[in-house]
């Protein structure tokens, strides 16, 4: 997949196949602004054109849930006749974002690593590999993936079949154009903008709920037990950046890239004040397994007790609840500014 790199690498990959992508360069998904929109549905509720007729613009069809309606996504504009009743989903991220905004019943398909919520109906469709025939045979109105492995868009064009590119954000702008994007194209434009709302109000939230320290603390997000990370400049790092945290993976050799890979000598020698773990369910990372590795004990994350066990599924999508994410970091840094402060 050009462009992309999985959150972890291809070995440990087969251990956790249910995460995604992150991006390496670049803005994958550009958005027609939603304050464009309503300003096209000021002009045109409860009133009608100077013709005496009322607009009909794809914008308009949008907001009002009113269909025909053309979508901006990654792979430009997508058209949509009628209101999808047949979704197939080929991405977690998406699943999460469909049934966040009320459009659950319409999906009738999921892949195999879409394992939230629990009554996504989940089938062996695979969106790393995935097999044209065996997606259209579940009659879809609509296709959403997060990636566009052997042109599956081009394909599923030729069938005549609308797909929709949401690639892995680069930040929660993303997160937030690809909710509204797929509320306009499944008829529920008022709930995902009330997602959105909610999303920059808990995140607003959190973010100044989070407690002061007397510097700056550093961090280190580890992806699998190989020492791979995450630096500032990829969505994870991001959601760091938001509490203030300083990544110790920054100035590592490969940083460029966005998933450096440290070695056990550079994390001791950054001695970070937090290590979170995104590969426990993948690989039984843990604060214990962390303070059995050889020198880590003298780590001050390890010492003060600020080894943070994450959920890898939610860690590597950046749906809705990239909330939840953001909720136990801050909750680790109330525990260890509790610690310190005693």
């Amino acid at each position: 997949m050009p462009g992309t790199r999985r959150l972890f690498r291809r070995g440990a990959a087969s251990r956790v196949r249910r995460c995604e992508v992150i991006p390496q360069t670049g803005l994958w998904t550009t958005f027609l602004t939603l304050l464009v929109s309503l300003s096209l549905l000021g002009s045109a509720c409860g009133s009608t054109s100077q013709s005496g007729s009322a607009p009909t613009s794809a914008a308009t069809n949008a907001l009002e849930g009113a269909f025909p309606v053309s979508v901006k996504a990654a792979n430009g504009e997508v058209r949509i006749e009628r209101r999808p009743g047949r979704i197939v989903s080929l991405s977690p991220t998406a699943t999460e974002m469909l049934f966040a905004i009320g459009a659950g019943d319409q999906v009738v398909a999921v892949d195999d690593n879409s394992n939230y919520p629990p009554q996504a109906p989940m089938t062996k469709l695979s969106g790393y590999e995935p097999n044209v025939e065996a997606i259209a045979k579940y009659n879809p109105d609509l296709v959403v993936t997060s990636n566009d492995p052997g042109d599956l868009v081009k394909s599923l064009g030729a069938l005549s079949i609308p797909a929709m590119l949401e690639p892995a954000a680069n930040a929660l702008d993303d997160t937030y154009a690809q909710i509204e994007q797929l509320g306009m194209a499944t008829g529920h434009v008022s709930e995902s903008a009330r997602v959105v709302a909610s999303m920059k109000s808990q995140i607003q939230q959190l973010v100044a709920s989070g407690p002061t320290f007397d510097s700056s603390l550093t961090y280190y997000h580890e992806l699998d037990q190989t020492y791979y990370t995450a630096t500032s400049n990829t969505f994870i790092g991001q959601i760091y950046g938001l509490l203030g945290l300083r990544n110790i993976g920054d100035e590592a050799k490969g940083a460029a890239s966005g998933y450096p890979q440290l070695s056990a000598e550079y994390i001791i020698k950054a001695d970070p004040d937090i290590i979170l773990l995104a590969d426990t369910k993948c690989c039984g990372q843990s604060a214990a397994t962390v303070a059995n590795r050889p020198g880590w004990d003298q780590i001050t994350a390890v010492k003060t007790g600020a080894v943070v066990g994450l959920d890898d599924d939610i860690v590597s999508r950046w749906g809705p609840r990239v909330v939840d994410f953001l909720q136990v970091v801050v909750q680790a840094l109330d525990r260890l500014h509790e610690r310190v402060s005693a």
